[in-house]
């Protein structure tokens, strides 16, 4: 079934086609809301937000309409506000590795060399994507993580196609900036 026929079903009262609707959406929702948050160690609220997303959107699901969005668009324009929302309740949530239990010195000696340098560019990489405003990193996170084209980030972001191609190139270019000091590869070319 397409999205456009289980929600057709849902709609009739076949309540239980949801669950089906969920499992293709979940893990794109899971990391989307995941690359939003400042911090991965908030693995509880990723979890709390995919479910209140999906809640969200089952409970508006009758006033869903194919033809202003698809489903996904619509999808993600809930998470999206979700996780501002949830943002600008906890005023910016951070979780410094101090919290974590372990100073960076045990954690780099927990691993192997090449995974405690991985790590560390990982980690220079998201703070940089932190670093962006909202929009932009909104933005990034749906191109390159997401892969979702210009059209579907426009509808979701309620911008314009080249809005959002402008919104893309300064966010690469302010990352690229943030990383120069570092010799890491151009990460988003």
């Amino acid at each position: 079934m397409t999205d456009s026929q289980l929600i057709r079903e849902i709609k009739d009262g076949n309540a239980e086609l949801y669950a089906e609707l969920m499992q293709r959406y979940e893990r794109k929702i899971y990391a989307f809301i995941f690359h939003m948050l400042k911090s991965a160690k908030m693995e509880a609220a990723v979890d709390d937000l995919s479910q209140e997303t999906f809640y969200k959107a089952y409970r508006s699901l009758q006033t869903f309409r194919e033809v202003e969005a698809s489903f996904s668009t619509w999808l993600y324009t809930i998470a999206r506000n979700t996780v501002l929302s949830e943002l600008r309740k906890q005023k910016h949530i951070k979780v410094s590795l101090e919290q974590s239990g372990l100073t960076p010195l045990a954690q780099a000696e927990l691993m192997p060399e090449h995974t405690v340098l991985r790590n560390e560019k990982v980690s220079l990489v998201r703070e940089a994507i932190n670093n962006l405003p909202e929009k932009q990193r909104s933005a990034l996170i749906l191109r390159e993580y997401d892969q979702l084209d210009y059209q579907e980030i426009a509808s979701i972001l309620g911008q314009t196609v080249s809005a959002v191609k402008s919104l893309l190139f300064r966010a690469r270019a302010s990352v690229k900036i943030q990383l120069e000091p570092y010799y890491f590869d151009t990460i988003f070319d």
